[in-house]
């Protein structure tokens, strides 16, 4: 049977600290900085989004009935390759639907997201990517949303265990995917509040397997919950202040 704890001494089903800052960065309207975990540590996970619009459009660009929705990534290395424009069109397919980009035809949006954090933990640092780029969107509040977009990585360990957003285990993780949901009243099915938008999750078994991407799924809602009451709480606070799930009262402790 697997252990009940990990290598960092989390629960299967326990996501890292969840530190939340609002930067203020120069020439956007809105910036966020999203992380898992103690700042500028082994198990950090970090990513840094910024907002810019609606602006001018490119005429190649504009679209006559809504907005263009443009999403740049940028790696640690600052270097962005075939990789980093796969994972930007997987962040604007998964936050498109909770934007409401009718408001504002021929105009752009444009969504650019910074790593923090080098890519050894490559499914945790694309969560941490979608979480800094709604609450981005939500600091600038210049264009209309529907609803938040938390996101969360599942990882499956040799053993069979499936782990909520893997660190210090990404070198023995096997197999898992992120997942995104969005948060909004009535969503979901039942009268629920959450709806599946993404999910890069890959089997392990090489074929699909019905039962493991549900409790997978499953796993991941509950992280993404926690992830978006967070963010939530993080809107409580006055000014610039960075939040934090411990509670902690040093605001020097509350910057990621």
């Amino acid at each position: 049977m697997a252990s009940d704890t990990r290598q960092d001494k989390r629960k299967h089903n326990e996501i890292r600290e969840i530190r939340i800052s609002y930067d203020g960065l120069a020439r956007v309207d809105g910036s966020a900085r999203f992380g898992f975990g103690m700042p500028v540590t082994p198990g950090d996970t970090a990513a840094l989004a910024s907002i810019s619009g609606p602006i001018e459009v490119r005429l190649a660009a504009e679209l006559p009935s809504k907005a263009t929705f443009e999403v740049l990534v940028r790696p640690l290395s600052n270097v962005p390759a075939t990789e980093a424009k796969s994972l930007a069109a997987s962040i604007r397919s998964t936050l498109e639907p909770s934007l409401i980009l009718t408001k504002n035809p021929r105009t752009l949006v444009q969504l650019v997201v910074q790593s923090l954090s080098p890519p050894r933990d490559a499914l945790s640092l694309s969560a941490a990517m979608v979480n800094a780029s709604s609450l981005a969107l939500l600091k600038a509040s210049s264009v209309p949303m529907k609803g938040v977009v938390a996101a969360v990585a599942v990882g499956q360990l040799s053993s069979g265990a499936l782990v909520l957003d893997p660190s210090d285990e990404a070198e023995v993780v096997k197999g898992g995917g992120v997942f995104a949901f969005m948060f909004a009243d009535g969503i979901g099915l039942n009268d629920s509040n959450t709806d599946c938008l993404w999910t890069s999750w890959k089997s392990t078994l090489g074929r699909y397997d019905e039962k493991e991407l549900v409790a997978a799924r499953e796993l991941a809602r509950e992280g993404a919950q926690e992830v978006y009451t967070a963010m939530r709480k993080s809107f409580e606070h006055s000014g610039e202040m960075g939040v934090n799930t411990n509670d902690e009262e040093d605001d020097d402790k509350m910057e990621i």
